[in-house]
């Protein structure tokens, strides 16, 4: 298959979906670490417990069950809504089904969470809202045990064959301590570019609004660490798999030469999840045969396979501007938030996914950050760390902050929803220059109890 036939799969799946004209929905997902608060290892009969009774109250239907026999994902079949464990049983996802309106997410995440802690307090566990488990070196990190995260952590277990091409960390567990909150918003053909470029060049606002992975004891200068574990594991093998766009895409047809260099690492065959070095998808299909591992009676196996062309459906990245093949574009950097703040990630960007023009002209003229010689990469990593560089003026970032919330803002009241109220702790954050992982830092600088955040983040 030679590129251009390649090129064709990818526009079928990710280009092609976006041509059908929709009103614009928004798909929240909420990932939240679970803590004992014991300072011992999750106790995942606990976990299994709750996920019973989680069914039970809400009338969710059992999706998925794992390797021995416990539930490992739920759905509501009327909302859409699912829960179920991303990487581990330490940490507990909601996907929430599409809705205009982000109050509707709000009330059944309020309700949802309301019961956890209920349950979870009696065994002495508790959800929090931090992007880094907090707790993380008390508990047992292992994977769920079923094919697709068997074979993940089996993947990112390989990066020491890979240490003379790339720098790698040596965590890579990483998935089972770590805490994202995404949204995805239906998106139309004509807006694409524009959009994955606009919210691009909000990335290192992002950074300073919602920084909060702190890795205590380890990269103390980062704010938010999951940047860092991300691109440099074996998900990052391929630069071009996570991260930003770099450089922007001008066009659709740059867009897919750009993702022509993505790679591909797994597949499922003959009911296998296979895991393999990772492989640029433009050169897939070309290879005669590919080594690879699966996973069976207890052990991994030397796998040897030809590529199919089903084989395509498992090609995914991890952009944080990233297309799905639903249509949908996907906004992947910002960790977990506080739990009582966690829809202003979502109302953030439903208030700015229809201003791409208005973004452009804010951030093109401005000067306190933007055009000073930087790449939109550089400021990302610069402003993921702890500390606001020396060269930044405080007081004309507060307005470059301010005048982003206010656009967002204003769009939201247009909408009549009063989402725009779910903003507010963000103007909070640009008063006080501080965000979640800063204010963890202050904290414990004070040399006040980390236990009181972890509880103050629960509520």
């Amino acid at each position: 298959m030679n590129r251009e036939e390649v090129k064709k799969l990818i526009y079928e799946r990710f280009i092609e979906p976006t041509k059908s004209k929709r009103e614009v929905f928004a798909g929240v997902e909420i990932e939240l670490p679970i803590i004992n608060l014991s300072k011992d290892p999750v106790n995942f009969e606990v976990i299994h417990n709750l996920t019973k009774l989680f069914k039970d109250k809400f009338d969710f239907k059992q999706t998925a069950i794992d390797e021995n026999q416990n539930i490992c994902a739920l759905e509501d079949p009327i909302t859409k809504d699912v829960y179920t464990y991303d990487c581990s049983y330490n940490n507990i996802e909601f996907s929430f089904g599409k809705e205009k309106n982000l109050y509707m997410v709000k009330e059944r995440f309020d309700e949802y969470c309301a019961f956890i802690q209920e349950v979870l307090i009696q065994e002495n566990h508790i959800i929090t809202g931090f992007g880094v488990n907090p707790y993380r070196n008390y508990n047992n990190l292992v994977p769920v045990p079923n094919g697709r995260y068997r074979m993940l952590y089996r993947h990112l277990c390989t990066y020491p064959n890979f240490t003379n091409e790339k720098k790698f960390h040596s965590a890579p567990e990483f998935g089972m301590f770590t805490s994202a909150s995404q949204v995805q918003f239906d998106i139309n053909y004509k807006d694409l570019i524009s959009t994955i470029n606009a919210f691009s060049k909000l990335e290192p606002i992002k950074a300073i609004l919602f920084s909060n992975s702190v890795l205590n004891g380890e990269n103390a200068e980062l704010a938010c660490s999951r940047d860092m574990l991300w691109e440099d594991s074996m998900q990052g093998y391929t630069d071009e798999n996570v991260g930003m766009f770099d450089p922007l895409p001008q066009s659709i047809e740059e867009l897919l030469d750009y993702m022509l260099n993505m790679s591909i690492y797994c597949t499922e065959q003959d009911g296998k999840y296979i895991n393999f070095a990772p492989i640029p998808i433009a050169n897939y299909f070309n290879q005669e045969e590919i080594i690879g591992d699966y996973y069976e009676n207890g052990k991994y196996h030397k796998i040897q396979f030809k590529p199919k062309l089903e084989d395509f459906e498992y090609f995914r990245t991890f952009k944080f501007e990233d297309l799905t093949f639903r249509g949908t574009i996907e906004f992947r950097s910002v960790c977990a938030q506080p739990i009582r703040e966690s829809m202003s990630v979502a109302a953030f960007h439903l208030g700015l996914i229809n201003q791409t023009d208005k973004i452009n002209e804010i951030l093109d003229n401005d000067t306190v950050i933007f055009n000073q010689g930087y790449s939109l990469n550089e400021l990302r990593k610069i402003f993921v760390k702890t500390t606001i560089p020396s060269f930044i003026d405080k007081e004309d970032l507060k307005s470059l902050l301010t005048a982003i919330l206010d656009l967002a803002s204003e769009e939201l009241k247009n909408k009549g929803n009063n989402e725009e109220k779910l903003i507010k702790p963000l103007y909070k954050r640009v008063e006080l220059l501080e965000n979640p992982a800063q204010k963890l830092i202050k904290h414990l600088d004070e040399g006040r109890d980390l236990e009181e955040l972890i509880l103050d983040f629960s509520r």
